[in-house]
C-alpha cells in the first residue's frame, strides 16, 4: 500500500459525520453514572464518569471536517480477456487531521476476478495523502465490464464518528475478444481496387509474374527482358499481375445465443465463437491492406461501414464488445437489411450458428442477388445443443438435427457454401471455389 499526495484530479465531497453505536454508549454510561450519583448522592459516582466524558469530548474535538475521497483508475485503458487486471482504488483524506481508518468495498461483476474481493479492505491514510489500494486479478470475457461502484466509510475520533458512504461511480473496463487466429490462402473472388495485398487475374502494375510478351506501346523500360529481346532480337517485356484490394464483409448473425458461456478458460457459446472468429477474420484481412465492414443481424441491425489500417482493427474491435443476442420480440426490419447494405464484388463472411429459419432465409436472398457469400457455422457442436430432456427429448433433439441438415443442404442447393468454423486455414477450400464461381461468372460474361 503506497502513499502520494492529492493530484488536483482527485474531487472532494463533504459529507457530514453520523455518530456510532460506540458514541452512543459512551455517552449513556457517563450520563448513567451522573444521574445515579445525584440520585443515591453517591458522588465518587462522578469520578468514574468523568473518563467517558473528557475521553468522548477530546475525540470529538479531533473529528475531521471532511470525508475521504476516492479515486479508482485501471493500469491499461483496455485489456483481451483472459489477460491480467491491475486497478488502483486512491483514498485521500483532504483534512488536517487522520482517519482512524477507511473501509473500502467494491463490486465486482461476474467476469472479472479480483484477489480478495469479497471482503473490505481497511486502509490507513494520514492527514492530506492518498492511500493506494492495489487490487490483482483477471479478465474472464470480452465485453464491456463496470467495475464498480466502489464504496468507502471513514471511521474517526476513535471510532465514534462515521462518515456517510461516499461512492465513486463504475469504471468501465474493456476486454477485447482473444482473437482465434485465421488464415486464408486463397485469393479474393473479384477485387474492386488496383492496390492491395491479393494477386489479380488482371494484368497491370505488380509483384507477380504473368508472362513474357513483345513491347507495345506505352510499356515502360524498365520491363524490357534484355535476355530474351537479345535472343529473338526484338524487344520483350515482362507482364505482370496486378495487385488488388477486396472488400470483406463480415455479418454476425445474433439472433440467438446458444450454450453457457465459460469464459476465456471454458467452454465457448455460439456469441463467443462468433465474436471471436469476426475478430480474427478481421485481423486477418486488415494485415493484407484489404478494406473490412461488419454487419450485425438481430433484433437491431448494426453496421460497420468499410475501411483499412490499423486504426479501423481497433475500431472493429471496439464495435464487437456491442454485440448481443436478440430478445424474444425483437424482429429484425426486413425493409432495412438486404442485399442492398453489401456491395456486389464483395465477399460476404455470415458468422452463423443456423438456428433460425430466418437466418437461412437471409443467406439465400444474399445469394440470389448475386453477392458471393460463404456460411460459416459457429455452432461446433451441434450434437451437444439444444438437447432437450423429458422421454422424448432425444427424440426431438434428432428432428431438430435432421432439420437443420435439410436447411444445411437448401442452402449449398442455392451456391451457398457451409463450413465449420475451425480456426486457420479452415476456409481455404471453400474460398477456392468461390474463386472458381467468380472467374466463370466472368468467362460467362
Amino acid at each position: 500500500m503506497a502513499e502520494r499526495r492529492p493530484s488536483p484530479g482527485v474531487r472532494s465531497h463533504a459529507r457530514a459525520f453520523e455518530p456510532t453505536r460506540a458514541l452512543g454508549r459512551a455517552v449513556f454510561v457517563a450520563g448513567v453514572l451522573v444521574f445515579v450519583a445525584v440520585l443515591i448522592g453517591r458522588f465518587d459516582l462522578v469520578l468514574l464518569a468523568t473518563p467517558f466524558a473528557l475521553g468522548t469530548a477530546l475525540s470529538l474535538l479531533r473529528r475531521p471536517a471532511r470525508a475521504p475521497t476516492l479515486e479508482v483508475t485501471a493500469a491499461e485503458p483496455f485489456v483481451v480477456e483472459g489477460a491480467d487486471l491491475d486497478v488502483s482504488v486512491g483514498v485521500g483524506n483532504p483534512n488536517p487531521g487522520g482517519f482512524d481508518l477507511v473501509v473500502v468495498r467494491i463490486a465486482v461483476p461476474r467476469w472479472i476476478r479480483l484477489e480478495h474481493s469479497d471482503r473490505p479492505y481497511a486502509v490507513g491514510v494520514d492527514p492530506g495523502t492518498i492511500a493506494s489500494v492495489d487490487l490483482h486479478g483477471r479478465v474472464l470475457r470480452w465485453g464491456r465490464h463496470p467495475l464498480g461502484p466502489v464504496d468507502a466509510h471513514g471511521f474517526a475520533a476513535d471510532g465514534l464518528l462515521i462518515s456517510r458512504a461516499v461512492q465513486a461511480p463504475a469504471l468501465p473496463i474493456k476486454a477485447y475478444p482473444a482473437i482465434e487466429h485465421f488464415d486464408a490462402a486463397e485469393a479474393m473472388p473479384r477485387a474492386a481496387g488496383h492496390v492491395g495485398g491479393h494477386r489479380s487475374r488482371r494484368p497491370g502494375e505488380g509483384g507477380e509474374l504473368a508472362g513474357v510478351r513483345r513491347f507495345g506501346s506505352g510499356d515502360r523500360l524498365r520491363r524490357i527482358d534484355w535476355r530474351v529481346s537479345l535472343r529473338t532480337r526484338e524487344l520483350h517485356v515482362v507482364s505482370t499481375l496486378s495487385d488488388r484490394d477486396a472488400e470483406v464483409v463480415v455479418l454476425l448473425d445474433a439472433l440467438h445465443e446458444a450454450g453457457r458461456s465459460g469464459g476465456i478458460d471454458g467452454r465457448a457459446s455460439v456469441l463467443d465463437t462468433t465474436v471471436r472468429a469476426a475478430a480474427g477474420i478481421a485481423e486477418h484481412y486488415l494485415r493484407r491492406g484489404d478494406r473490412v465492414a461488419l454487419l450485425q443481424y438481430g433484433g437491431q441491425i448494426r453496421q460497420l461501414r468499410p475501411a483499412s489500417g490499423r486504426r479501423h482493427y481497433m475500431t472493429t474491435l471496439e464495435w464487437l464488445l456491442d454485440i448481443s443476442p436478440a430478445q424474444v420480440a425483437d424482429e429484425p426490419p426486413p425493409s432495412v437489411f438486404g442485399p442492398h447494405m453489401v456491395q456486389h464484388n464483395a465477399l460476404v463472411m455470415v458468422l452463423t450458428p443456423l438456428l433460425d429459419p430466418r437466418s437461412a432465409s437471409m443467406l439465400a436472398n444474399l445469394a440470389r442477388a448475386g453477392r458471393f457469400v460463404v456460411a460459416v457455422d459457429t455452432l461446433t457442436e451441434p450434437s451437444a445443443a439444444l438437447r432437450g430432456t423429458g422421454p422424448w427429448g432425444a427424440v426431438a433433439h434428432r428432428l431438430w438435427l435432421l432439420e437443420r441438415d435439410s436447411v444445411i443442404g437448401q442452402l449449398r442447393e442455392h451456391g451457398v457454401p457451409v463450413v465449420p468454423w475451425g480456426g486457420a486455414g479452415s476456409l481455404d477450400e471453400v474460398l477456392r471455389g468461390v474463386a472458381r464461381v467468380a472467374l466463370s461468372r466472368t468467362v460467362t460474361k
